[in-house]
Protein backbone atom coordinates (compact mmCIF):
# COMPACT_ATOMS: atom_id res chain seq x y z
CA UNK A 1 0.00 0.00 0.00
CA UNK A 2 1.11 3.02 -0.86
CA UNK A 3 0.25 6.83 -0.32
CA UNK A 4 -2.18 7.46 -3.04
CA UNK A 5 -3.97 3.96 -1.78
CA UNK A 6 -4.27 5.80 2.08
CA UNK A 7 -5.21 9.37 0.07
CA UNK A 8 -8.10 7.21 -1.87
CA UNK A 9 -9.24 5.63 1.38
CA UNK A 10 -8.93 9.02 3.31
CA UNK A 11 -11.13 10.75 0.64
CA UNK A 12 -13.54 7.95 0.33
CA UNK A 13 -14.16 7.20 3.85
CA UNK A 14 -14.73 11.52 4.77
CA UNK A 15 -16.70 11.91 2.29
CA UNK A 16 -19.03 9.05 2.99
CA UNK A 17 -19.15 10.19 6.43
CA UNK A 18 -20.38 13.64 4.91
CA UNK A 19 -22.51 12.20 2.90
CA UNK A 20 -24.78 10.91 5.43
CA UNK A 21 -25.52 14.35 6.41
CA UNK A 22 -26.17 15.81 2.61
CA UNK A 23 -29.03 14.15 1.40
CA UNK A 24 -31.26 14.23 5.00
CA UNK A 25 -30.44 17.89 5.20
CA UNK A 26 -31.48 18.61 1.32
CA UNK A 27 -34.51 16.34 1.91
CA UNK A 28 -35.41 17.36 5.69
CA UNK A 29 -35.08 21.59 5.07
CA UNK A 30 -38.36 20.89 2.18
CA UNK A 31 -39.75 19.04 4.51
CA UNK A 32 -39.76 21.42 7.31
CA UNK A 33 -40.79 24.01 5.16
CA UNK A 34 -43.79 22.63 3.96
CA UNK A 35 -44.84 21.47 7.57
CA UNK A 36 -44.77 25.49 8.73
CA UNK A 37 -46.70 26.04 5.10
CA UNK A 38 -48.99 23.76 6.92
CA UNK A 39 -49.09 25.60 10.33
CA UNK A 40 -49.15 28.94 8.49
CA UNK A 41 -52.36 28.16 5.99
CA UNK A 42 -54.43 26.19 8.63
CA UNK A 43 -53.59 27.71 11.79
CA UNK A 44 -53.62 24.07 13.43
CA UNK A 45 -51.21 24.00 16.53
CA UNK A 46 -50.04 19.99 15.10
CA UNK A 47 -48.37 21.59 12.52
CA UNK A 48 -45.94 24.21 14.79
CA UNK A 49 -45.14 21.59 17.09
CA UNK A 50 -44.15 19.47 14.26
CA UNK A 51 -42.29 22.38 12.52
CA UNK A 52 -40.21 22.88 15.68
CA UNK A 53 -39.56 19.31 16.25
CA UNK A 54 -38.43 18.06 13.03
CA UNK A 55 -36.18 21.80 12.50
CA UNK A 56 -34.52 20.67 15.61
CA UNK A 57 -33.48 17.18 13.71
CA UNK A 58 -32.80 19.21 10.81
CA UNK A 59 -30.79 22.17 12.86
CA UNK A 60 -28.52 19.23 14.47
CA UNK A 61 -27.86 17.57 11.13
CA UNK A 62 -26.80 20.42 8.88
CA UNK A 63 -24.50 21.77 11.92
CA UNK A 64 -22.62 18.27 11.48
CA UNK A 65 -22.82 18.30 7.95
CA UNK A 66 -21.05 21.94 8.10
CA UNK A 67 -18.03 20.93 10.15
CA UNK A 68 -17.70 17.49 8.01
CA UNK A 69 -17.63 19.23 5.02
CA UNK A 70 -14.58 21.21 5.82
CA UNK A 71 -12.41 18.57 6.12
CA UNK A 72 -13.30 17.96 2.55
CA UNK A 73 -11.51 21.45 1.77
CA UNK A 74 -8.34 20.81 3.72
CA UNK A 75 -7.87 17.09 1.58
CA UNK A 76 -7.78 19.02 -2.21
CA UNK A 77 -4.24 21.06 -0.06
CA UNK A 78 -2.80 18.22 1.43
CA UNK A 79 -3.43 15.24 -0.51
CA UNK A 80 -4.67 16.01 -4.34
CA UNK A 81 -2.85 19.18 -5.15
CA UNK A 82 -2.00 18.31 -8.74
CA UNK A 83 -5.43 17.33 -9.50
CA UNK A 84 -6.86 21.05 -7.61
CA UNK A 85 -3.98 22.51 -10.11
CA UNK A 86 -5.32 20.88 -12.84
CA UNK A 87 -9.46 21.87 -12.53
CA UNK A 88 -8.59 24.90 -10.39
CA UNK A 89 -9.80 27.16 -13.08
CA UNK A 90 -12.94 25.11 -14.35
CA UNK A 91 -13.66 24.74 -10.57
CA UNK A 92 -13.63 28.11 -9.19
CA UNK A 93 -16.78 29.18 -10.76
CA UNK A 94 -19.00 27.02 -9.78
CA UNK A 95 -17.72 26.13 -6.48
CA UNK A 96 -17.67 29.97 -6.04
CA UNK A 97 -21.34 30.24 -6.67
CA UNK A 98 -22.06 27.87 -4.13
CA UNK A 99 -20.02 29.25 -1.19
CA UNK A 100 -21.30 33.09 -1.83
CA UNK A 101 -24.67 32.52 -3.50
CA UNK A 102 -25.94 29.36 -2.35
CA UNK A 103 -24.48 29.00 0.88
CA UNK A 104 -24.39 32.20 1.67
CA UNK A 105 -28.36 32.48 1.22
CA UNK A 106 -28.39 29.01 3.17
CA UNK A 107 -26.81 30.03 6.17
CA UNK A 108 -28.23 33.46 6.63
CA UNK A 109 -31.69 32.66 5.82
CA UNK A 110 -31.24 29.80 8.54
CA UNK A 111 -29.90 31.85 11.10
CA UNK A 112 -32.97 34.54 10.79
CA UNK A 113 -35.37 31.47 11.25
CA UNK A 114 -33.50 30.08 14.42
CA UNK A 115 -33.81 33.14 15.96
CA UNK A 116 -36.66 35.20 14.23
CA UNK A 117 -39.36 32.62 15.98
CA UNK A 118 -41.82 35.62 17.58
CA UNK A 119 -39.55 38.30 16.26
CA UNK A 120 -40.05 38.26 12.64
CA UNK A 121 -43.61 38.73 10.87
CA UNK A 122 -44.89 35.32 10.66
CA UNK A 123 -45.09 35.35 6.14
CA UNK A 124 -41.21 37.00 6.99
CA UNK A 125 -40.44 34.04 9.32
CA UNK A 126 -41.68 31.16 6.86
CA UNK A 127 -39.85 33.02 3.66
CA UNK A 128 -36.68 32.55 5.93
CA UNK A 129 -37.46 28.40 6.10
CA UNK A 130 -38.17 28.71 2.31
CA UNK A 131 -34.84 30.31 1.31
CA UNK A 132 -33.03 28.15 3.44
CA UNK A 133 -33.86 25.05 2.13
CA UNK A 134 -33.77 26.06 -1.53
CA UNK A 135 -30.45 27.52 -0.74
CA UNK A 136 -29.33 23.80 0.55
CA UNK A 137 -30.70 22.73 -3.18
CA UNK A 138 -28.91 25.35 -4.97
CA UNK A 139 -25.44 24.63 -2.98
CA UNK A 140 -26.42 20.88 -4.12
CA UNK A 141 -26.67 21.70 -7.75
CA UNK A 142 -23.32 24.06 -8.12
CA UNK A 143 -21.30 21.19 -6.09
CA UNK A 144 -23.11 17.95 -8.55
CA UNK A 145 -22.16 20.38 -11.46
CA UNK A 146 -18.85 20.24 -11.05
CA UNK A 147 -18.61 16.51 -10.03
CA UNK A 148 -20.33 15.84 -13.22
CA UNK A 149 -17.64 17.96 -15.22
CA UNK A 150 -15.47 15.40 -13.49
CA UNK A 151 -17.05 12.27 -15.37
CA UNK A 152 -18.16 13.96 -18.95
CA UNK A 153 -15.32 17.41 -19.16
CA UNK A 154 -17.09 20.37 -21.40
CA UNK A 155 -16.20 23.82 -21.86
CA UNK A 156 -12.51 24.04 -21.22
CA UNK A 157 -8.94 23.49 -22.95
CA UNK A 158 -5.89 22.19 -21.64
CA UNK A 159 -3.11 24.74 -21.68
CA UNK A 160 0.23 24.24 -20.10
CA UNK A 161 -1.18 21.12 -18.09
CA UNK A 162 -4.23 22.81 -16.36
CA UNK A 163 -7.52 22.73 -17.83
CA UNK A 164 -9.30 26.49 -18.29
CA UNK A 165 -12.90 27.08 -18.95
CA UNK A 166 -13.98 28.33 -21.62
CA UNK A 167 -17.65 28.09 -21.32
CA UNK A 168 -19.20 28.73 -18.02
CA UNK A 169 -22.78 27.74 -19.27
CA UNK A 170 -21.64 24.67 -20.79
CA UNK A 171 -19.78 23.56 -17.27
CA UNK A 172 -23.61 24.17 -15.25
CA UNK A 173 -25.65 22.81 -18.10
CA UNK A 174 -23.60 19.65 -18.45
CA UNK A 175 -25.54 16.49 -19.41
CA UNK A 176 -24.72 14.76 -17.19
CA UNK A 177 -25.11 17.33 -14.29
CA UNK A 178 -29.15 18.10 -15.98
CA UNK A 179 -29.22 14.12 -15.13
CA UNK A 180 -26.98 13.94 -11.97
CA UNK A 181 -29.05 16.73 -9.83
CA UNK A 182 -32.24 15.50 -10.14
CA UNK A 183 -31.26 11.93 -9.21
CA UNK A 184 -29.34 13.20 -6.33
CA UNK A 185 -31.70 15.47 -4.96
CA UNK A 186 -34.74 13.11 -5.40
CA UNK A 187 -32.62 10.18 -3.54
CA UNK A 188 -32.22 12.97 -0.76
CA UNK A 189 -35.93 13.43 -0.37
CA UNK A 190 -35.85 9.75 -0.30
CA UNK A 191 -33.23 9.48 3.09
CA UNK A 192 -35.37 12.72 4.77
CA UNK A 193 -38.66 11.11 4.12
CA UNK A 194 -36.97 7.03 5.93
CA UNK A 195 -35.85 9.81 8.37
CA UNK A 196 -38.99 10.97 8.84
CA UNK A 197 -41.03 7.18 8.68
CA UNK A 198 -38.85 5.94 11.05
CA UNK A 199 -38.99 8.63 13.75
CA UNK A 200 -42.72 9.04 12.95
CA UNK A 201 -42.97 5.02 13.36
CA UNK A 202 -41.40 5.16 16.64
CA UNK A 203 -43.74 7.29 17.97
CA UNK A 204 -46.98 5.90 16.73
CA UNK A 205 -46.07 2.93 18.48
CA UNK A 206 -45.92 5.20 21.91
CA UNK A 207 -48.69 6.95 21.12
CA UNK A 208 -51.38 7.25 18.91
CA UNK A 209 -51.69 11.35 18.09
CA UNK A 210 -52.89 12.47 14.86
CA UNK A 211 -50.01 14.49 14.13
CA UNK A 212 -47.46 11.90 13.56
CA UNK A 213 -50.04 10.00 11.12
CA UNK A 214 -50.13 13.28 9.13
CA UNK A 215 -46.23 13.97 9.56
CA UNK A 216 -46.28 9.87 8.25
CA UNK A 217 -48.82 10.33 5.42
CA UNK A 218 -46.54 13.40 4.37
CA UNK A 219 -43.24 11.47 4.41
CA UNK A 220 -44.97 8.62 2.47
CA UNK A 221 -45.92 10.73 -0.35
CA UNK A 222 -42.51 12.58 -0.44
CA UNK A 223 -40.97 9.52 -0.51
CA UNK A 224 -43.14 7.97 -3.51
CA UNK A 225 -43.14 11.25 -5.66
CA UNK A 226 -39.09 10.80 -5.00
CA UNK A 227 -38.87 7.44 -6.20
CA UNK A 228 -40.63 8.30 -9.90
CA UNK A 229 -38.11 10.97 -9.97
CA UNK A 230 -35.20 8.31 -8.99
CA UNK A 231 -36.65 5.76 -11.59
CA UNK A 232 -36.69 8.47 -14.55
CA UNK A 233 -33.11 9.99 -13.75
CA UNK A 234 -31.98 7.14 -13.14
CA UNK A 235 -33.02 5.97 -16.97
CA UNK A 236 -31.17 9.24 -18.37
CA UNK A 237 -28.27 8.33 -16.34
CA UNK A 238 -28.02 4.99 -17.75
CA UNK A 239 -28.06 6.06 -21.23
CA UNK A 240 -25.74 9.09 -20.61
CA UNK A 241 -23.85 6.37 -19.36
CA UNK A 242 -23.81 4.26 -22.17
CA UNK A 243 -22.31 7.44 -24.61
CA UNK A 244 -19.88 9.11 -21.86
CA UNK A 245 -19.13 6.34 -19.37
CA UNK A 246 -19.03 3.08 -21.17
CA UNK A 247 -16.36 1.09 -18.98
CA UNK A 248 -18.31 1.69 -15.91
CA UNK A 249 -21.65 0.51 -17.80
CA UNK A 250 -19.88 -2.58 -18.07
CA UNK A 251 -18.26 -2.69 -14.68
CA UNK A 252 -21.31 -2.51 -13.53
CA UNK A 253 -23.44 -4.85 -15.71
CA UNK A 254 -20.25 -7.95 -15.15
CA UNK A 255 -20.24 -7.58 -19.31
CA UNK A 256 -16.76 -8.65 -20.19
CA UNK A 257 -17.05 -8.24 -24.91
CA UNK A 258 -18.90 -6.21 -26.59
CA UNK A 259 -22.55 -7.85 -27.01
CA UNK A 260 -25.78 -7.31 -28.87
CA UNK A 261 -28.47 -7.63 -27.19
CA UNK A 262 -26.66 -7.59 -23.81
CA UNK A 263 -28.52 -8.96 -20.96
CA UNK A 264 -29.33 -6.71 -18.00
CA UNK A 265 -27.31 -8.62 -14.75
CA UNK A 266 -29.93 -9.32 -11.72
CA UNK A 267 -26.94 -11.41 -9.66
CA UNK A 268 -24.13 -13.70 -11.08
CA UNK A 269 -25.80 -16.61 -12.87
CA UNK A 270 -29.06 -14.67 -13.53
CA UNK A 271 -29.48 -12.86 -16.63
CA UNK A 272 -32.37 -11.32 -18.38
CA UNK A 273 -32.01 -10.80 -22.47
CA UNK A 274 -31.77 -7.98 -24.19
CA UNK A 275 -32.61 -5.55 -21.27
CA UNK A 276 -29.38 -3.58 -20.76
CA UNK A 277 -29.23 -2.73 -24.35
CA UNK A 278 -32.52 -1.74 -24.04
CA UNK A 279 -32.03 0.45 -21.18
CA UNK A 280 -29.12 1.76 -22.38
CA UNK A 281 -30.42 2.89 -26.14
CA UNK A 282 -33.95 1.71 -26.22
CA UNK A 283 -33.00 -0.52 -28.59
CA UNK A 284 -32.84 -4.22 -26.99
CA UNK A 285 -30.55 -5.25 -30.13
CA UNK A 286 -27.72 -2.41 -29.80
CA UNK A 287 -24.60 -3.53 -29.16
CA UNK A 288 -23.16 -2.60 -25.55
CA UNK A 289 -19.21 -2.40 -25.04
CA UNK A 290 -17.66 -5.09 -22.56
CA UNK A 291 -14.50 -4.15 -20.08
CA UNK A 292 -12.20 -6.40 -21.95
CA UNK A 293 -12.67 -5.09 -25.42
CA UNK A 294 -13.03 -1.49 -23.80
CA UNK A 295 -9.32 -1.79 -21.70
CA UNK A 296 -7.98 -3.17 -25.27
CA UNK A 297 -9.16 0.53 -27.03
CA UNK A 298 -8.22 2.81 -24.11
CA UNK A 299 -4.59 1.60 -24.14
CA UNK A 300 -4.61 2.30 -27.76
CA UNK A 301 -5.76 5.45 -27.21
CA UNK A 302 -4.45 6.50 -23.89
CA UNK A 303 -1.20 3.98 -23.62
CA UNK A 304 -0.68 0.96 -21.31
CA UNK A 305 -2.29 0.95 -18.25
CA UNK A 306 -5.48 -0.91 -16.53
CA UNK A 307 -8.17 0.84 -16.97
CA UNK A 308 -10.71 -1.05 -15.34
CA UNK A 309 -12.50 0.06 -12.21
CA UNK A 310 -13.09 -2.40 -9.18
CA UNK A 311 -15.48 -4.52 -10.75
CA UNK A 312 -16.57 -6.24 -7.76
CA UNK A 313 -17.35 -2.98 -6.08
CA UNK A 314 -19.03 -1.24 -9.05
CA UNK A 315 -21.23 -4.45 -9.77
CA UNK A 316 -22.61 -5.13 -6.21
CA UNK A 317 -23.01 -1.47 -5.11
CA UNK A 318 -24.84 -0.98 -8.48
CA UNK A 319 -27.46 -3.61 -7.57
CA UNK A 320 -27.52 -2.57 -3.13
CA UNK A 321 -28.74 0.92 -4.60
CA UNK A 322 -30.87 -0.46 -6.72
CA UNK A 323 -32.39 -3.42 -3.60
CA UNK A 324 -32.36 -0.60 -1.00
CA UNK A 325 -33.66 2.34 -2.50
CA UNK A 326 -36.80 0.16 -4.26
CA UNK A 327 -37.01 -0.96 -0.70
CA UNK A 328 -37.90 2.43 0.52
CA UNK A 329 -40.19 3.30 -2.00
CA UNK A 330 -42.07 0.05 -2.16
CA UNK A 331 -42.44 0.73 1.35
CA UNK A 332 -43.98 4.19 1.22
CA UNK A 333 -46.07 2.60 -1.68
CA UNK A 334 -47.62 0.27 0.83
CA UNK A 335 -47.47 2.58 2.98
CA UNK A 336 -49.73 5.03 1.14
CA UNK A 337 -52.19 1.81 0.02
CA UNK A 338 -52.87 0.56 3.88
CA UNK A 339 -53.65 4.16 5.20
CA UNK A 340 -55.93 5.26 2.55
CA UNK A 341 -59.13 7.25 3.33
CA UNK A 342 -57.94 7.95 6.55
CA UNK A 343 -57.18 4.43 8.03
CA UNK A 344 -54.59 4.23 11.25
CA UNK A 345 -51.10 3.10 10.45
CA UNK A 346 -51.37 -0.47 11.73
CA UNK A 347 -49.21 -1.39 14.93
CA UNK A 348 -46.98 -3.80 12.37
CA UNK A 349 -46.17 -1.14 9.79
CA UNK A 350 -45.36 1.06 12.52
CA UNK A 351 -42.67 -1.34 13.37
CA UNK A 352 -41.79 -2.01 9.87
CA UNK A 353 -41.23 2.12 9.54
CA UNK A 354 -37.77 1.75 11.85
CA UNK A 355 -35.92 -0.02 9.41
CA UNK A 356 -36.96 3.26 7.09
CA UNK A 357 -33.69 5.18 8.40
CA UNK A 358 -30.92 2.73 7.19
CA UNK A 359 -32.45 1.39 3.87
CA UNK A 360 -31.75 4.74 1.80
CA UNK A 361 -28.82 5.73 3.62
CA UNK A 362 -27.26 2.61 2.33
CA UNK A 363 -28.82 3.34 -0.93
CA UNK A 364 -27.19 6.40 -1.56
CA UNK A 365 -23.83 5.65 -0.61
CA UNK A 366 -23.78 2.83 -2.76
CA UNK A 367 -24.54 4.87 -5.26
CA UNK A 368 -21.97 7.44 -4.76
CA UNK A 369 -19.67 4.33 -4.40
CA UNK A 370 -20.72 3.28 -8.00
CA UNK A 371 -20.45 6.95 -9.36
CA UNK A 372 -16.56 7.64 -8.01
CA UNK A 373 -15.24 4.42 -7.78
CA UNK A 374 -17.03 3.26 -11.65
CA UNK A 375 -15.08 6.55 -12.96
CA UNK A 376 -11.39 4.83 -11.89
CA UNK A 377 -8.45 5.13 -13.34
CA UNK A 378 -9.28 9.08 -13.80
CA UNK A 379 -10.16 12.15 -11.11
CA UNK A 380 -11.35 13.51 -15.14
CA UNK A 381 -12.48 11.20 -17.29
CA UNK A 382 -10.06 11.19 -20.24
CA UNK A 383 -8.02 13.92 -19.01
CA UNK A 384 -6.46 13.63 -15.48
CA UNK A 385 -5.28 10.29 -14.11
CA UNK A 386 -6.07 9.50 -10.24
CA UNK A 387 -2.48 8.22 -9.70
CA UNK A 388 -1.57 11.74 -11.23
CA UNK A 389 -3.58 13.43 -8.90
CA UNK A 390 -1.94 12.82 -6.14
CA UNK A 391 0.22 15.83 -3.75
CA UNK A 392 4.28 15.12 -4.89
CA UNK A 393 6.51 14.40 -2.05
CA UNK A 394 3.29 13.47 0.37
CA UNK A 395 4.81 10.54 2.31
CA UNK A 396 2.63 7.09 3.42
CA UNK A 397 3.18 8.18 6.94
CA UNK A 398 1.96 11.74 7.01
CA UNK A 399 -1.39 10.10 5.09
CA UNK A 400 -1.50 7.66 7.79
CA UNK A 401 -1.31 9.92 10.36
CA UNK A 402 -4.22 12.36 8.90
CA UNK A 403 -6.09 9.59 8.32
CA UNK A 404 -6.04 8.18 11.96
CA UNK A 405 -7.09 11.69 13.35
CA UNK A 406 -10.06 12.20 10.52
CA UNK A 407 -11.53 8.57 11.55
CA UNK A 408 -11.09 9.04 15.53
CA UNK A 409 -12.40 12.90 15.20
CA UNK A 410 -15.37 11.14 12.84
CA UNK A 411 -16.20 8.53 14.83
CA UNK A 412 -16.48 11.19 17.89
CA UNK A 413 -18.44 13.38 15.75
CA UNK A 414 -20.93 10.29 14.95
CA UNK A 415 -21.29 8.97 18.65
CA UNK A 416 -22.46 12.96 19.01
CA UNK A 417 -24.74 13.25 16.26
CA UNK A 418 -26.67 10.03 17.34
CA UNK A 419 -26.77 10.93 21.11
CA UNK A 420 -28.28 14.21 20.19
CA UNK A 421 -30.76 13.38 17.33
CA UNK A 422 -31.58 10.20 19.83
CA UNK A 423 -32.03 12.39 22.86
CA UNK A 424 -34.28 14.91 21.07
CA UNK A 425 -36.61 12.04 19.71
CA UNK A 426 -37.28 10.42 22.60
CA UNK A 427 -38.25 14.45 24.13
CA UNK A 428 -40.83 14.33 21.42
CA UNK A 429 -43.18 17.72 20.36
CA UNK A 430 -42.42 20.42 23.43
CA UNK A 431 -45.73 22.35 23.70
CA UNK A 432 -45.27 25.99 21.93
CA UNK A 433 -45.22 28.36 24.82
CA UNK A 434 -48.22 30.79 25.25
CA UNK A 435 -47.90 34.14 23.51
CA UNK A 436 -46.59 37.21 26.29
CA UNK A 437 -49.39 39.59 26.81
CA UNK A 438 -48.46 43.19 26.74
CA UNK A 439 -48.11 45.09 29.98
CA UNK A 440 -51.38 47.62 30.43
CA UNK A 441 -49.39 51.12 30.74
CA UNK A 442 -50.63 53.10 32.77
CA UNK A 443 -52.35 57.35 31.40
CA UNK A 444 -49.15 58.71 33.60
CA UNK A 445 -46.57 56.22 31.89
CA UNK A 446 -47.59 56.31 28.74
CA UNK A 447 -45.62 59.74 27.99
Amino acid sequence: MDALDLARWQFGVTTVYHFLFVPLTIGLGIFVAGLQTAWHRTGKEQYLKLTKFFGKLFLINFAMGVVTGIVQEFQFGMNWSEYSTFVGDVFGAPLAMEALLAFFMESTFLGLWIFGWDRLPKKVHLACIWAAAIGSNLSAYFILAANAWMKHPVGYEVVDGKAQMTDLWAVLTNSTALAQVPHVIGAAFIVAGGFVLAVCGYWLLRERAPMWRSAARAALVMTALAGAVVAGTGDMSAKLMYEQQPMKLASAEGLERDTAGAPFSVAPGIEIPNVLSFLSTNDPGATVQGTEDLQRRFEQQFGPGDYRPNQPVVFWSFRVMIVFGLATVGLSVLGLWLTRRRRPFPNWFSRALLPALPLPLVAVIAGWLLSEIGRQPWTVAGELLTAASVSPGVSLAEVAISLTIFTLLYGVLAVAETVLLARHVRKGVEEPEPAPQAERLEPSLMY
